[in-house]
């Protein structure tokens, strides 16, 4: 008897198309192949606050939001526009919310909507003027408007001046606020891969690549970059309104440093541009900093170093690599199988 001969083969050979993220299936096999990784993370995501403790829940909550950050800074990065200051709108979000309900005593169903679209309009209008703008120029009106509005409201008193907005009313519970942040992320991630798919996406990635080309096209680039960066927004001023109302407090550490650096470090640790990267290197970065406080002085070295470990080996983030890596996957195939393909092709020729 004639020893079955075998070769290795891709598991996502037949599945994949010539584009990324454009399949052609055949199989539920294949379907499962592209579904799993998805589901396995949504199925480990939404069980857990409910096995955390107080503790770790406060953690994960502010790695929901440093996400939201981190997405919102990816999907600037992607229309390149490089942002030194997502602590802008962060603050911004979180102030609005504070004054709609110590001005007006709304509560947060109705003030935190309210933060966030209104935030998002504003950081827009204001940075509407600094689009022309490229490369690190706008990045530095982006970082220096954080420090500036720190300054107007300690100078001039308004919004509760150095002592803030307190006495806020509360959300209803850390589980039913993890769940929520939860669902807004992962809603960002699926809502901004499937748009950056569509034409509407097309033109926002040509702006990155070529912008001259794209004017020279006809289409407006300064009113396609406000639209990029209200888009932007609404994460980041959700995730400051939705903050302002869990520490029933908004004040000048609104606009804090930790919010612009910490998203950025985020999307250079995890992956630019999949979005899915951006959520990934929070996951990481903030429980890793957090274990790290046991360490005590020596956390900052030790935080740095493991991050330089990761940029310079992994410049192309931790989501790609996985990524990657996922589709080299292979499987052992029967010769026979190969053979009887290539002569069902040659009778056909």
């Amino acid at each position: 008897m004639a020893k079955m001969a075998y070769r290795k083969e891709r598991v996502d050979r037949g599945i994949k198309a010539r584009t990324d993220d454009i399949f052609a299936l055949s199989s539920f096999r294949e379907i499962l192949y592209l579904v799993l990784p998805r589901l396995l993370v949504i199925l480990f995501l939404l069980p857990l606050p409910l096995f955390l403790g107080t503790y770790w829940q406060k953690v994960m909550l502010i790695t929901l939001v440093i996400a939201l950050l981190a997405l919102s800074w990816d999907l600037l990065a992607s229309v390149g526009l490089v942002s030194l200051g997502q602590a802008l709108f962060f603050g911004v979000g979180g102030y609005l919310a504070g004054f709609l309900s110590t001005r007006w005593g709304w509560y947060p169903l109705f003030t935190i909507p309210a933060a966030t679209l209104a935030g998002a309009v504003f950081c827009t209008l204001l940075l509407y003027p600094a689009l022309r703008l490229r490369g690190i120029y706008f990045g530095l009106i982006t970082f220096a408007l954080p420090l500036l509005f720190m300054r107007v409201i300690e100078a001039t008193k308004i919004l509760g001046g150095t002592e803030g907005l307190s006495s806020l009313p509360p959300l209803p519970g850390t589980t039913i606020e993890l769940y929520i942040l939860l669902v807004v992320a992962l809603g960002c991630v699926f809502g901004f891969r499937r748009m950056f798919d569509t034409d509407y996406g097309l033109v926002l990635k040509a702006l990155r690549d070529n912008d001259r080309s794209v004017e020279a096209g006809g289409i407006n680039v300064q009113w396609y970059k406000a639209q990029a960066v209200f888009l932007a927004a609404l994460p980041a001023t959700f995730a400051g309104a939705f903050l302002t109302h869990h520490y029933q407090f908004v004040g000048m550490p609104a606009f804090a440093l930790d919010y612009s650096i910490l998203p950025l470090t985020s999307v250079v640790l995890g992956g630019a541009g999949s979005f899915a990267g951006a959520v990934l290197g929070a996951c990481i970065l903030v429980p890793l900093s957090e274990v790290l406080r046991a360490f005590g002085t020596l956390r900052v070295v030790i935080y740095s170093v493991v991050l330089v470990i990761f940029v310079v080996g992994l410049p192309e983030g931790i989501f790609h690599y996985l990524q990657r890596k996922y589709h080299q996957f292979e499987r052992l195939v029967p010769m026979e199988e190969v053979s009887n393909g290539a002569r069902a092709g040659f009778k056909g020729y």
